[in-house]
C-alpha cells in the first residue's frame, strides 16, 4: 500500500486543487460559478492518477463544484469521491468573477484574507467549515483525500497547522497540484505543496503511527 514517502507520525491528508479553468487562468475569483475544466485542466487532473491510484484512502471527499468533481473523476476516483459542501470555495459575494486588480480599483489593497467581500464569506466563516472538515478527517483511522479549491484549501492548511485563517495568505496552490498534511510526532505539519507527482514508498506499519486525539 503506497503513500507519500516523507516520514510522518500519523495519517496523511492529500489536498488536490482542481485543474485549470478559464477563470483560474485569467485570475478571476471563482466560487459558486460552476465552470468546467479547460482541456489543459483535464490533462492536469488525469496526470494525478499515477500518484494516487495505489494509495488506500479511508475518506475521499470533493467540493460539489464540477471543476473539482471532474478532477476527482479524471484522477481515478469516479464514484468514490463524496460531495461535501464544506469543501466549496470561499464565497466571494459581489466580487465573484472579478480579478484582484479590478476589485482594487474601488477597494484599494483588498485581499480576501484581509477583508470580507460584500455579500460573501468572512475568513472566520470559512475557518468554521475547515474546522468541521478537520474533525471529519481526525475521526477516520486512515489517510484522506480532498478535491477542492485554492482559497478554501489555503484556510484548511492554516487551520490544520493551528494558525488563524488569515494566515492562509502565506500558502499559494497551483491548479492541478497536490499537497500533503500529516504529523511529526504530535505536531500537525505540512509535508508537501504544489506537487505534480509524488515519490511513493511503503506505508508505515500501523503500530508506528500515532493519531492525534481531538
Amino acid at each position: 500500500m503506497l503513500r507519500y514517502s516523507m516520514r510522518s507520525s500519523g495519517p496523511q491528508v492529500v489536498l488536490v486543487r482542481h485543474g485549470e479553468t478559464e477563470w483560474s487562468q485569467s485570475g478571476q475569483h471563482t466560487s459558486f460559478t460552476d465552470l468546467p475544466l479547460t482541456p489543459a485542466g483535464e490533462k492536469q487532473a488525469a496526470s494525478l492518477s499515477g500518484s494516487l491510484k495505489s494509495w488506500k484512502f479511508t475518506l475521499v471527499h470533493t467540493s460539489p463544484r464540477q471543476r473539482a468533481v471532474r478532477t476527482a473523476e479524471l484522477a481515478g476516483f469516479k464514484g468514490r469521491a463524496i460531495e461535501d459542501s464544506d469543501l466549496a470555495e470561499w464565497n466571494y459575494g459581489a466580487y465573484e468573477g472579478m480579478t484582484t486588480a479590478e476589485i482594487r480599483k474601488t477597494d484599494p489593497g483588498w485581499t480576501v484574507f484581509g477583508k470580507t467581500p460584500p455579500g460573501g464569506e468572512s475568513a472566520t466563516e470559512v475557518a468554521i467549515r475547515c474546522d468541521r472538515l478537520i474533525a471529519k478527517i481526525r475521526a477516520t483511522s486512515g489517510d484522506s483525500l480532498l478535491f477542492a479549491h485554492s482559497h478554501v484549501l489555503r484556510v484548511l492548511i492554516a487551520r490544520w497547522l493551528e494558525l488563524p485563517p488569515e494566515d492562509g495568505r502565506h500558502f499559494v496552490i497551483q491548479t492541478g497540484t497536490m499537497g500533503v498534511l500529516s504529523y511529526e510526532h504530535e505536531s500537525p505539519v505540512l509535508l508537501s505543496l504544489n506537487a505534480a507527482q509524488f515519490r511513493q514508498g511503503l506505508r508505515l506499519p500501523p503500530s508506528s503511527q500515532k493519531k492525534r486525539s481531538l
